[in-house]
């Protein structure tokens, strides 16, 4: 079954630094915001990255991205997906990041995961002819990384973020 994504893009213009994932789980989806399943660590890494307290609400999540410039998108668009299974994933369309990269002084694009990282690569990197740099997934599925790793390896988003 063809999956639409149903959470816009998240930035702004001062916006420095753009996080990627794959595409939404099912609870993101039911959330309707980014990283809405309570084990997926991202917003434990981001936070601890930047040394403040985990957002817990959806307002929270939101100022925090803001206040750090880091915009959030995914990589797809709509694709067939099984679940929340980036294994799974088939028939994908990218979203179209440019307008975030024409919109923002983006120094940094980051990937959350090797998933995403490939689709990046496959879909969007033809198109802007940027980079992005592959940071460990935060998924719970991804448990060889602990927080302490995962934290110390996410730190280049504020490392990169605080040279602008």
């Amino acid at each position: 079954m063809r999956v639409v994504h149903p959470i816009p893009a998240l930035w702004d213009r001062d916006s420095k630094v753009l996080i990627l994932g794959s595409f939404p789980s099912v609870k993101s989806r039911e959330t309707a915001f980014f990283y809405g399943h309570p084990q997926n660590r991202f917003w434990r890494v981001c936070a601890a990255v930047f040394g403040v307290p985990v957002p817990a609400s959806i307002e929270e999540k939101k100022a925090f991205l803001h206040e750090n410039h880091i915009a959030l998108w995914d990589v797809i668009a709509s694709c067939e997906i099984v679940g929340s299974s980036d294994a799974s994933i088939k028939n994908a369309v990218a979203n179209d990041i440019r307008p975030i990269l024409e919109g923002a002084d983006i120094a940094a694009i980051f990937v959350n995961g090797k998933t995403a990282a490939a689709l990046y690569e496959k879909y969007i990197l033809p198109i802007t002819g940027r980079n992005a740099i592959s940071l460990p997934s935060t998924s719970p599925a991804n448990a060889a990384w602990s927080l302490e790793r995962l934290r110390d390896a996410w730190s280049v988003i504020r490392n990169e973020r605080n040279v602008l």
